[in-house]
């Protein structure tokens, strides 16, 4: 318990973060010590090793949560916090009074609270909340400090404890019946199901192929456009939304279907026909701008415009936010203060001139679901609102990247709308018609600070501005090319971060600031993967998904998740009461709680039932295969494989749930079968060899898995095809490491090995790389002129790049390429490496996949090694002062004593 002091005349100031307390420091004076929490400074348990000795042998131990006595968390101090917390209650002895300046949001307002409840402080103890970290806002905030928010502190302790009994009583039951290490969350699940569900539409999408033409055309005087076959005598052409995804027909019969044939019959016949304008369409338009960022507006744009992750937006939002560079990051609300609506406004007038200044201040209204306690939207802070080249010097990469997205988001939110006109041409000729439309700005308005970025790239292109040429109903036009166009339906798209984290906020479910980890986690977990910049479920998702659904329907359901934000919401506005809600939810009231359903499902359900997913019935005709038994896909312990009968076959890594048709299954069945034949006998040992696709590409094998010695395996070489290998060339590579003889300087041994990197040969301690040579062919000659060579070191001279990129990095501004380096293909933007995916093709990388790449790269760099070494110097600089200071003492005690 902290002493009060003996007035000293100063003020504890507490804070999360080390970076937020320096930056606040600078405002206050002498009469004020700012330290940090570092985060929490309380939680509940994370394993059983932290659990108080005086409840080990409760039966809810495990959980952390009393969940017998009015669900009491049980709150221990981390070990790596012990020591912050000793530094915080030496400070309060020192102090007059106590300010708590943690976040203002529910997560913030809990952490004061444990601050308070932890330090029992003596002294007077007031919160400060603030939206930004600049003098005038620490300044007000002081002159009107306020009480801990107890609302909003049960409705994070309610999250908290919710989260506990739904994480881990789940987590348990998908251990037993799914797999070890898997995880359950209340909105983690429910993410990792619209991952699932969309992975679903797409294995049942039934693609439809349809034509239409493309006509160029021409004025009189020579200027030409193309415009699109819309109908033909009446009969509207089909589009891709006219087609059912679930059967691949047309769901209007008085569709006109093209064919190629019937397309092309149709391009030739039109060629010679007389064609003029039978409409013009124009329609004038106004677009406005968006309001200003929320935490999930940014975490999307981010990831739309610069290819950042969650995470990374966060990382960059936070330092920006803990520097004094913009309002705080995690909020839903889209209002701008007064004096940040004056600063953008008179930004726009000095910057764009009057005219793109819109009338009045523009106020948006929250659309979101669910809506958390009003803060301000995420704005440059202060009242000036410095320009983003005006901190480039001052900002990293990605700062100032971010704060340029937010400046220019603030600003376009008080400009003026964007006037256009949409015009439709339409052209007619032989019972054919033909349109085309374009969009005109007339007047630029916000578009001139700022364009949102877009999810759909059609969309995004109809959305720009397409000039067409002028014509006049009734005009004569010439046809100058009619090419026949086919097209195929394309199953739904695949969630990316941003339109996850859309999807999630629209249904009102989790926390917007919580996004970032959901996401990473379950990535981390292998739920899920990506491919390019989308998310790919794994077929453990699949299992896991399916016991939730069919089993406790509740726990991920959409509406239910969102619902129990609602009554979170009304705990922290202390209109409701969490002990209810946390008995109803754990034990039931009338209906089935959460305990007693799992105890009573855990006999029900079957794993083999769980983890089976049937993928078809192979065809009749099909050698080796049973018609009459299905092909199953079973998610096993160390991974997912296919089954048919005693047939069996592993899954590629890399491989989406979607591309594993019926053909695809049959194909890996009989390569896998092919494998198991061996390619023949190894005279010397007599045992088979094998050729096998494993999880990391093709190898040759010694012996069965079923011997008692362990198989022998070597890689194959760069170039090698798996089922070009014969047995002598297997026999070849299973020598390997090759003896070649001995240096006659040393007497050593040479040998020659394939590395991870590459062949080499290696004698005593020297190894040289050999380059183009085999490690199959190399002589002893060969061998011993290379080790006479000096060692070359360093990568040597530059690989011209594999592909170099048109666009240029939207984070560094680089040519953003494709090198072949010495650890395989990567990419890199002149400031991130990233390297490719084992079972990505470099020759079919896009762009968009190189971006998310290298986003994914430097949100995973590691800390600098300097501050390591900066660290140790100081550790052992202040271990020689001690030593000095202990020597003084000695000797003054020494003098003493004498």
């Amino acid at each position: 318990m902290a002493k009060k002091s003996e007035g000293t005349g100063k003020s504890l100031v507490i804070v999360e973060s080390p970076a937020k307390a320096r930056t606040i420091s600078k405002f206050l004076g002498k009469n004020y010590t700012v330290e940090a929490s570092v985060g929490h400074v309380r939680d509940l348990p994370s394993g059983s090793k932290q659990v108080p000795e005086e409840f080990k042998k409760e039966n809810w131990s495990y959980l952390g949560v009393n969940v017998e006595d009015k669900f009491t968390p049980i709150y221990i101090i981390p070990d790596d916090k012990k020591q912050q917390v000793t530094k915080l209650r030496k400070a309060l002895k020192e102090s007059d009074s106590l300010y708590l300046a943690t976040d203002e949001d529910r997560e913030g307002e809990a952490i004061s609270w444990h601050l308070s409840e932890i330090l029992k402080p003596k002294v007077p103890v007031k919160r400060l909340v603030f939206h930004e970290i600049t003098k005038p806002a620490i300044e007000a905030a002081l002159a009107s400090p306020r009480d801990i928010d107890e609302g909003l502190v049960r409705a994070q302790e309610t999250r908290r404890i919710l989260d506990r009994l739904y994480g881990y009583d789940v987590s348990q039951l998908l251990w037993k019946k799914v797999g070890r290490g898997l995880s359950a969350g209340r909105v983690q699940s429910v993410a990792v199901r619209l991952i699932v569900q969309r992975e679903r539409e797409r294995m049942a999408f039934v693609s439809s192929d349809y034509w239409d033409l493309i006509g160029t055309f021409a004025k009189q005087q020579g200027a030409q456009f193309e415009t699109t076959l819309v109908s033909v005598d009446g009969r509207r052409i089909p589009r891709a939304k006219d087609f059912d995804s679930a059967t691949g027909k047309l769901l209007n019969d008085n569709l006109l279907l093209l064919n190629e044939t019937a397309a092309k019959d149709l391009a030739d016949k039109l060629t010679s026909a007389e064609f003029s304008v039978t409409n013009l369409e124009v329609k004038p338009f106004t677009e406005k701008p968006k309001a200003p960022f929320t935490t999930s507006t940014l975490q999307q744009e981010a990831n739309r415009k610069l290819g950042f992750t969650a995470k990374r937006t966060m990382a960059a939002a936070q330092s920006l936010y803990e520097n004094g560079y913009i309002t705080y990051m995690r909020t839903d609300s889209t209002t701008l203060a007064d004096v940040a609506l004056k600063a953008a406004r008179n930004l726009v007038q000095s910057e764009y001139g009057p005219d793109y200044l819109y009338e009045s201040p523009r106020v948006y209204a929250s659309k979101v679901k669910n809506a958390q306690e009003a803060h301000e939207a995420i704005r440059p802070a202060g009242t000036e609102f410095p320009t983003p080249m005006a901190l480039k010097d001052k900002l990293r990469d990605d700062q100032f990247k971010l704060y340029d997205l937010i400046w220019k988001r603030t600003i376009a939110s008080q400009m003026a709308d964007a006037k256009k006109r949409r015009i439709t041409i339409s052209i007619e000729g032989a019972g054919a018609l033909f349109q085309v439309s374009g969009t005109t700005i007339d007047f630029e308005g916000f578009l001139r600070a700022y364009v949102e970025g877009s999810d759909d790239p059609e969309a995004e292109l109809a959305d720009k501005e397409t000039l067409l040429p002028p014509v006049e109903k009734g005009e004569k036009v010439i046809p100058k090319k009619m090419e026949a166009k086919g097209h195929s339906t394309k199953p739904p798209a695949r969630f990316s971060e941003a339109a996850l984290t859309q999807e999630l906020e629209k249904r009102g479910i989790g926390r917007p600031s919580t996004y970032a980890s959901i996401i990473e986690t379950i990535q981390d977990r292998r739920y899920v993967f990506k491919k390019g910049n989308a998310l790919v479920p794994n077929w453990i998702a699949f299992s896991v998904i399916r016991l939730l659904e069919e089993h406790f329907p509740n726990l991920v359901d959409y509406e239910f998740t969102a619902q129990m934000e609602d009554y979170l919401d009304s705990i922290s506005r202390q209109e409701a009461e969490h002990l209810k809600y946390l008995n109803d939810f754990y034990f039931g009231n009338g209906k089935p709680g959460l305990k007693p359903s799992l105890k009573s499902k855990e006999e029900e359900i079957d794993p083999r039932v769980m983890s089976r997913f049937p993928v078809g019935n192979p065809p009749a005709d099909l050698e080796g295969f049973n018609p009459d038994e299905p092909i199953v896909l079973r998610v096993g312990k160390w991974g997912p494989f296919l089954e048919h009968g005693e047939k069996k076959a592993s899954l590629p890594d890399g491989m989406a749930p979607d591309e594993l048709t019926l053909e695809k299954a049959v194909e890996l069945l009989t390569q896998a079968a092919v494998e198991d034949e061996p390619l023949g006998v190894d005279p010397e040992t007599g045992k088979p060899v094998y050729v096998k696709v494993g999880r990391f590409g093709p190898y040759v094998q010694l012996g069965h898995p079923d011997d008692e010695e362990k198989p022998k395996n070597a890689s194959l070489l760069k170039g090698m095809v798996a089922n070009e290998i014969d047995l002598e060339t297997a026999l070849k590579l299973l020598s390997i490491p090759r003896e070649l003889g001995v240096y006659p300087e040393n007497n050593e041994p040479i040998v020659a090995h394939n590395g991870r990197f590459g062949p080499y040969i290696k004698c005593d301690k020297e190894t040289r790389s050999l380059g183009a040579i085999s490690p199959l062919d190399v002589t002893l000659e060969q061998a011993i002129e290379l080790l006479k060579q000096p060692k070359t070191r360093g990568r040597g001279a530059a690989k011209e790049p594999l592909k170099v990129f048109e666009q240029k990095s939207p984070v560094t501004e680089e040519e953003v390429k494709l090198l072949d380096g010495r650890y395989g293909p990567y990419v890199t933007d002149g400031s991130t490496n990233a390297s490719l995916p084992k079972d990505a093709k470099p020759e079919e990388l896009t762009f968009e996949q190189a971006l998310n790449l290298l986003a994914e790269r430097a949100a995973k760099a590691p800390a600098k090694k300097k501050k390591k070494k900066k660290a140790a110097k100081k550790k052992t600089a202040k271990k020689k002062t001690a030593k000095k200071k202990k020597a003084a003492k000695k000797k003054t005690t020494t003098k003493k004593s004498s």
